[in-house]
């Protein structure tokens, strides 16, 4: 039984999120990718006009992100990036439960196909249990190593 707590869940396009929401998951993002990971790294990269951003949402706090892309904007592939959690609710669930929503967006938009994902290192056996293979191209991006992986359905509308 997942403790993750219920989210609102929306997934926008970056003309359509509010400066509420974009301040949120750029703060989101920050805290866990900058602050908390000692990493000096340029977060705003200029992809986020080109997402959909998935935000996971309870009461108003956003508690979950990820950025979704089309084939050929990150990879060859449908991809996702720039997964975090609110680190108050770690170990409740909501990434899983991210990876999940991740997935059946990304399904629903492109349809079911592989998803490629630059992943850090440490977190491969969570990806691993979402059925996401490490690709055997590691890499280091801003001194931390990462591994690409990728998601294949086992089926049409097959969602890990």
């Amino acid at each position: 039984m997942s403790l993750a707590p219920a989210l609102d869940w929306q997934l926008l396009p970056f003309n359509a999120l509010t400066t509420r929401q974009l301040h949120d998951l750029l703060q989101l993002r920050s805290a866990v990718f900058v602050v908390e990971q000692t990493c000096v790294f340029q977060d705003v990269d200029g992809a986020d006009p080109q997402a959909l951003h998935l935000l996971g949402a309870r009461t108003g706090q956003l508690l979950a992100y990820a950025r979704c892309f089309a084939a050929g904007i990150k990879y060859p592939e449908v991809s996702i990036g720039r997964v975090v959690t609110e680190p108050a609710h770690r170990g409740t669930g909501l990434g899983h439960a991210l990876i999940r929503r991740a997935l059946q967006a990304v399904a629903e938009q492109w349809g079911a196909q592989p998803v490629r994902i630059g992943a850090q290192a440490r977190l491969e056996a969570f990806y691993a249990s979402h059925g996401f293979v490490d690709a055997n191209r590691p890499y280091v991006e801003d001194g931390i190593d990462h591994l690409e992986m990728v998601w294949h359905p086992l089926k049409p509308g097959a969602i890990g």
